[in-house]
C-alpha cells in the first residue's frame, strides 16, 4: 500500500512539473528558430543572394582530390602557395583536408575552384613539383550553367516535398493548430541544420541538399506520433493527458536515438567515406538533434496547450 502511494506521488510530482512549465519549455526552440532565421537572412544578404555555399557541383569548377601523405605534403604550406597562384589568376581556391581520427594522419586533400581542370591541375603540379596522375588524384568538372541547373531543381523539389508534406498533416489531422506545430518542427528541423552549416562555412553538395530532403521525413514520423496520441485519448483510455505524452517521449527519443547511433559513429569514426556521404551524415545528425529540442520542447508544448484549452484529457 505505501509503495503504490509512493508511485502515486511521484506521478502527480511529474504531472505538476510538466503542467507548471511546459510554456517556459516553449521559448527556447521559438527563440532558436527565430535566431537561424534572422542568421539566414544576414547571410543571404551578404552572400549574394544565395541561401547556403554550394561546392563546384552545384556552382561549376573543378573539384581535385589528392591522396595525401603527412610525411611528403605540408597541408599549410601547400595551402599558402596555391592560394598566391589562384589569386595571380584574380579566382578563390579552398582546400581542405581529411584525416584519420585515430592516427590524425591526413588521408586526402580536396582542393576546389572555379578554374577550369586543366589550369588547375597546372597549378596544383607547379606546388607539388610533380605531374598528378589517376593514382595520387581524381579530377571532376561541373559546367556552372549545368551545376545552376541542378541546383534550382534540387531546391525545387525541397521547397515541394514540403508542401506536399504540409498537406498530408492538414488532412490527417484537420485542426489548425495541431498540424501547424507539426509543420513549425519540421521547419526548424530544416532552418536550424542549414544555419549551423552555413555558420561552419561547410560548402554543399547535391547529397547535402538531398539530406535535407531526408530529414523531412525524419522530422515529422515523431511529431505525428505525439500529435495521434495526445489528441485520441480513446485509444488511452487508462492514460491521461500526461501520461500519453510521456508514453510517447519515450518511444520517440528511443526512435531518434536509434538513428542518431547509426549516423554518428559513421561521421566520426568511418575514414575514408567520400564527401558526400559525410555532409549527408552531418545533416542528418544536425536534424535529428534539433528533433528532438523541437518535438519534445515546442510541439509537446503546443500540443499540451491545445488539448488544456479544448478540455482534452
Amino acid at each position: 500500500m505505501e509503495q503504490k502511494t509512493n508511485i502515486t506521488e511521484q506521478q502527480t510530482n511529474g504531472k505538476n512539473w510538466f503542467d507548471k512549465r511546459y510554456k517556459l519549455l516553449m521559448i527556447f526552440p521559438i527563440l532558436l528558430t527565430l535566431l537561424a532565421v534572422v542568421y539566414l537572412g544576414f547571410f543571404y544578404a551578404s552572400h549574394n543572394h544565395e541561401i547556403l555555399l554550394k561546392d563546384v557541383s552545384l556552382s561549376g569548377g573543378t573539384m581535385i582530390t589528392l591522396t595525401a601523405d603527412s610525411n611528403t605534403i605540408n597541408f599549410e604550406e601547400f595551402k599558402t602557395a596555391l592560394e598566391e597562384k589562384a589569386a595571380l589568376r584574380g579566382v578563390d581556391v579552398s582546400l581542405r583536408k581529411l584525416t584519420d581520427m585515430g592516427t590524425g594522419k591526413m588521408l586526402s586533400i580536396i582542393i576546389e575552384s572555379s578554374l577550369k581542370a586543366d589550369e588547375l591541375k597546372a597549378d596544383i603540379e607547379s606546388v607539388l613539383g610533380y605531374p598528378l596522375t589517376n593514382d595520387n588524384s581524381s579530377v571532376e568538372f561541373s559546367e556552372p550553367s549545368l551545376g545552376k541547373n541542378f541546383f534550382n531543381q534540387l531546391m525545387w523539389a525541397l521547397v515541394i516535398a514540403f508542401i506536399l508534406m504540409s498537406m498530408v498533416i492538414f488532412i490527417m489531422f484537420r485542426t489548425f493548430i495541431p498540424s501547424i506545430a507539426v509543420i513549425f518542427a519540421a521547419f526548424s528541423d530544416i532552418i536550424v541544420p542549414l544555419a549551423i552549416v552555413d555558420f561552419f562555412g561547410v560548402k554543399l553538395s547535391a547529397a547535402g541538399i538531398a539530406a535535407f530532403l531526408m530529414l523531412i521525413g525524419y522530422s515529422v514520423d515523431t511529431d505525428i506520433l505525439l500529435t495521434t496520441r495526445a489528441l485520441d485519448p480513446k485509444k488511452s483510455r487508462d492514460e491521461n493527458l500526461n501520461q500519453r505524452i510521456f508514453s510517447a517521449f519515450k518511444t520517440g527519443t528511443l526512435m531518434t536515438s536509434t538513428a542518431l547511433l547509426a549516423v554518428l559513429p559513421a561521421f566520426f569514426i568511418v575514414t575514408g567515406l567520400p564527401d558526400s556521404f559525410r555532409q549527408i551524415f552531418l545533416i542528418l545528425g544536425l536534424g535529428l538533434f534539433a528533433d528532438l529540442i523541437f518535438t519534445w520542447m515546442a510541439n509537446a508544448g503546443i500540443i499540451k496547450w491545445y488539448c488544456d484549452k479544448k478540455g482534452i484529457r
